[in-house]
């Protein structure tokens, strides 16, 4: 047996099933915080990812929060069908069409937002500040490290970029 064979022999030392199961936890703690407003962890990201009022394409949101386009589109359309976003047309490229939060969006941002808070709270709650801070760091220098094996790449400054490309100023 290998040093890898005997370091991962466990499910509870393999990393990627406890990442798993964190984010199994995840959720139960945002649905059950949140429950009162049937949204799911992903839907909300959209909608939070909208409330500044800047209408987006699909691909970018679906960059921003790290999921892959057809998930975006199928919470979009979810989000649309229950009045959270509109979907108005892009003047500068009829092919895709924009998503744009409601008002009833918005407000629902707002009422949903402290649940959400509590949820991570609740999920960090065994960590002290200095834990909490060098968990956030080991967690995001993961997520660069292996983001490019990723079916969905992340990249929550896309919308800042593609401003600045348009103008004209260097990334």
């Amino acid at each position: 047996m290998n040093d890898d064979d005997r370091r991962f022999k466990e499910l509870a030392d393999r990393p990627g099933h406890l990442i798993r199961r964190l984010h199994q936890i995840h959720v139960a703690l945002f649905l059950e915080e949140s429950s009162e407003f049937n949204l799911t962890p992903v839907q909300f990201g959209v909608l939070n990812l909208l409330v500044d009022r800047a209408p987006r394409d699909q691909v970018t949101i679906a960059t921003m929060i790290g999921v892959d386009r057809n998930t975006a589109a199928d919470v979009i359309r979810r989000l649309e069908k229950r009045g959270f976003i509109e979907r108005p047309e892009n003047s500068t490229d009829k092919r895709t069409k924009l998503a744009k939060i409601s008002e009833t969006g918005f407000q629902l941002v707002q009422n949903v937002r402290p649940g959400m808070i509590r949820a991570q709270r609740r999920l960090t709650d065994g960590l002290g500040v200095a834990d909490y801070e060098i968990f956030m760091a080991l967690a995001k220098k993961l997520i660069d490290a292996n983001d490019h094996s990723s079916r969905a790449l992340w990249n929550p400054g896309k919308d800042q970029q593609d401003r600045e490309k348009k103008r004209g100023c260097p990334s």
